[in-house]
């Protein structure tokens, strides 16, 4: 099999010319592809370490696995598919659900582990079937649900984990964090998430030693305590190199995030399923706006992508890391700089491995004060919420129709107002794995149950589109055109 290492030197290994770009099995000069390499890390970072954090997982550990995922990634796919995988936001929702249940760290892995098997599955039956086999069982009216109902759930996470604890430097962080995303320009403006944590980490500095401790609820004793926003306790004790450390359970009861094994549970697992789902919308409309990007018939190698990132999550998981999906934030690098080569993104991947063997690197990143996470987690959680409605406008999806109006409204409200259905004493059916059952089943119901007309209608959007390629074209030296981008 082709691994797709073997690069073409582009031209004469300087900046492409004005209408090239560099594709996958080319490369410009190595010195040129590390500088490439490192922004890819820039702009994976900040999301990458701040969803483990969401999820109670080790940052550390995510960020080293990313770089494993990464080249695993590329060696599936042949190289044909230029990608970084980084944590995925689409497990966040389900995770927080495990959590408030009491589930533990190794049964989170579990659950993530099985969603990542399915995921492969799902590819294969792409890469035999065709893309649209997937889309007959789950068109852009019930995709646009699912991803939309799992943002929308975690609405309150925040309002009752992160914004409670310094609502002040929330509010700021929020703020500071949409006018970067806008005001910034080309890739700075595509990182706004990292840098909004960084401005907000310092922030709390300064007000620690302007105002003093904060009394408030701090999510690590869940009560409320008076504390400092930022305590460096674990940063100055930890070790500048070492692997990750073995998640363990602290002197107050409470599991401090390393590796381990998974352990399973059904109500558990399908707690995250749904999230495979979104995976599939976002690594097929990956592959597609690459493949628009680099004028390459990419369809061939599409279930192969998909059952690729499945893959990388089974590995992840399988010693407590993150699950991985197809990061757009390195489309946009990609699309900005007409360099699609796959070399820079296993010098990525390296350099997220060496990241990931620094302990104290994953200290300073646990330390991230909660406050800071509550303005981050309500700009990405809505955001998650929002690309369902992308799907739906993308995809002409009619709501005047009942055949997709019904069903999707109900499953939507029970997920957002996490309602629980009791199956059994023991199982539980809740939030988003309730609410994405109701709107498949319940979408299927209605096509089945509806007279010919309104039927025609509802099929006559059935070819997802997920990322719509136009949107990655524009002239990237066009200032406003390339916010567009974004």
């Amino acid at each position: 099999m082709q691994l797709g290492l073997g690069w073409k030197l582009h031209g004469d290994g300087s900046t492409p010319r004005a209408g090239e770009v560099v594709r996958p099995d080319e490369r410009l000069s190595w010195g040129r592809t590390v500088g490439l390499g490192a922004q890819h890390i820039v702009a994976m970072f900040g999301a990458t370490f701040v969803f483990p954090l969401i999820m109670g997982l080790s940052p550390q550990l995510a960020i080293m696995m990313s770089g494993v995922a990464t080249i695993l990634f590329l060696l599936l796919v042949q190289g044909r598919v230029p990608s970084y995988l980084g944590t995925s936001a689409s497990f966040v929702g389900g995770v927080a659900a495990i959590r408030e249940q009491g589930g533990t760290s190794q049964e989170v892995t579990g659950a993530i582990l099985v969603a990542g098997a399915v995921l492969a599955v799902v590819g294969l039956v792409i890469h035999v079937a065709g893309a649209r086999a997937i889309f007959a069982v789950l068109p852009p009216v019930v995709t646009g649900a699912v991803v939309m109902l799992i943002g929308f759930n975690l609405a309150p996470v925040v309002a009752n984990v992160y914004w409670p604890q310094d609502q002040w430097i929330a509010l700021i962080v929020m703020f500071a964090v949409i006018v970067m995303s806008l005001a910034l320009r080309g890739f700075l403006g595509r990182i706004s998430i990292f840098l909004g944590l960084v401005f907000g980490y310092a922030l709390s500095w300064v007000f620690d030693r302007t105002f003093g401790q904060i009394t408030s609820f701090d999510a690590a004793a869940r009560d409320i305590t008076t504390r400092y926003r930022v305590n460096w306790d674990s940063v100055r004790s930890a070790d500048w190199i070492g692997f990750p450390p073995e998640t363990t359970t602290a002197a107050d009861g409470m599991s401090v995030a390393g590796w381990h094994l998974p352990d399973f549970r059904l109500a558990f697992v399908l707690l995250v399923l749904p999230a495979v789902i979104a995976l599939v919308a976002e690594n097929v409309g990956h592959v597609k706006a690459v493949a628009e990007m680099t004028d390459t018939d990419l369809d061939p190698v599409m279930g192969r992508a998909v059952a690729a990132d499945g893959i990388a999550t089974v590995v992840t998981s399988s010693v407590g890391g993150s699950p991985t999906t197809t990061y757009a934030e390195n489309i946009g690098v990609m699309a900005a700089t007409r360099v699609y080569s796959t070399a820079a993104y296993y010098v990525a991947a390296v350099v997220a491995i060496l990241f990931g063997l620094s302990p104290k690197f994953g200290a300073l990143i646990s330390a991230t004060p909660g406050g800071v996470l509550g303005g981050i987690t309500v700009v990405l959680y809505g955001m998650i919420g929002l690309l369902g409605a992308k799907i739906w406008i993308e995809n002409r999806v009619d709501f005047g129709n009942p055949v997709n109006l019904v069903p999707v409204a109900a499953g939507i409200i029970l997920a957002i107002g996490d309602t629980e259905l009791q199956v059994t004493d023991e199982f539980t059916l809740s939030g988003i794995a309730l609410g994405t059952i109701v709107t498949i089943l319940g979408y299927h119901l209605a096509r089945r149950l509806a007279p010919a007309h309104l039927r025609g209608a509802a099929d006559s959007s059935t070819s997802l589109v997920l990322n719509e390629p136009d949107m990655y074209r524009a002239d990237p030296q066009d200032d406003d055109r390339d916010r567009l981008r974004r």
